[in-house]
């Protein structure tokens, strides 16, 4: 199969995908990488094969063809190639949940030229996080006519979980539905189950446990099907915030043992911060005060390993709703303490921020 060839048959599988034919799609291109003779057309029908696996939750396939993909710059000796392979690999690595590995390719993008990576970080200010989907959905509606709806599903799935943060829970709800059935619709596992984890949350937030509980079951099982350990995570968390509303508290102990384990076990600070969090709220109220003390400790540890706190006022960030402002330098405040700082450099490294990022 020659390079003309090689083009007509990854856009035409392209177009089965789009309409939502997933499954003939691979075995286009599947049959592409198998007789093509094009390396570029390989390396590109390689990362389409990556996407889709990505999107369907099969992230060992994902994996395999990132793996190949690799191989596939390596013969091309082209450094942008490379870089992208790289890149595949580790976010292959990252839905795997495998983070040191993630972190040792991105170092390697790095070291090459041309790269630039973006960092995001979850902090809590919900208008802000709803500022973003929201806008992204506009960009979907005005000129995406032709751009995959997968677009629009995620826009409307981050929508509703900034939503129901806002106490917004009907408007939660339609759009956790639009996302859930674009979801269904593509056989999108990994979306499911995220969509039904915010079913379940806003449930919770609504009182309703008899109704949240199966949506957080149903969740789970797809998020152990597919390998997403930080997404059980989560969702253990949903599950001991029941048991706490319910007053069972020995339950609510035995899910966050359940979730420490696999924080722990990837490394995963941030979740391990919530849960000494919820051990603090549960034993204040057993009246355990030597267990309370040891979590309040440990919560507060991770909130110093983290950073994760104002740089101007110390208050550690997280704990509750607060607009929040990241400079270009990264470093990261209370907006209010910005707006009070006299000069317009960093308050930590003093470096000048004439344009305010966002986090």
């Amino acid at each position: 199969m020659g390079q003309d060839q090689t083009k007509q048959q990854i856009e035409k599988g392209l177009h089965l995908y789009q309409s939502n034919q997933t499954e003939k799609a691979l075995q286009v291109w599947m049959r592409v990488l198998e007789k093509s003779a094009d390396p570029a057309g390989r390396f590109r029908v390689l990362g389409c094969l990556i996407t889709a696996h990505a999107e369907m939750g099969r992230y060992k396939d994902m994996l395999k063809f990132a793996v190949v993909q690799i191989d596939t710059a390596r013969e091309l000796e082209d450094a942008d190639y490379l870089t992208e392979s790289y890149l595949s690999l580790a976010r292959s690595n990252e839905k795997l949940c495998e983070f040191q590995k993630t972190i040792s390719y991105c170092k390697t993008c790095l070291n090459m030229q041309g790269t630039t990576v973006s960092l995001q970080l979850n902090g809590q200010d919900y208008e802000k996080a709803l500022f973003f989907p929201c806008k992204a959905a506009e960009l979907v509606n005005d000129y995406g006519k032709g751009w995959s709806l997968k677009y629009r599903a995620m826009s409307q799935y981050h929508m509703a979980v900034a939503y129901r943060k806002l106490g917004r829970l009907a408007d939660a709800m339609d759009c956790c539905e639009e996302s859930m059935k674009i979801a269904l619709q593509h056989g999108d596992r990994p979306l499911q189950a995220l969509c039904l984890l915010c079913f379940a949350d806003i449930h919770r937030s609504r009182k309703d446990m008899q109704t949240a509980f199966p949506r957080y079951d149903s969740s789970m099982s797809i998020m152990t099907e597919i390998g997403n350990r930080l997404g059980l995570i989560q969702v253990l968390l949903g599950v001991t915030k029941c048991w706490m509303i319910q007053k069972e508290l020995d339950k609510a102990l035995e899910s966050i043992e359940k979730a420490q384990e696999l924080a722990e076990g990837l490394g995963n600070k941030l979740g391990l911060l919530k849960l000494h969090c919820l051990c603090e709220m549960i034993y204040r109220t057993k009246g355990q005060q030597q267990e309370l003390r040891d979590h309040v400790v440990k919560f507060h540890e991770c909130v110093e390993e983290m950073e994760l706190y104002c740089g101007m006022c110390g208050e550690s960030i997280g704990e509750k709703n607060n607009q929040l402002q990241a400079l270009p330098c990264s470093h990261f405040f209370h907006l209010k303490c910005l707006q009070t700082n006299g000069t317009r450099g960093c308050p930590n490294c003093r470096r000048l921020s004439v344009k305010p990022g966002y986090v």
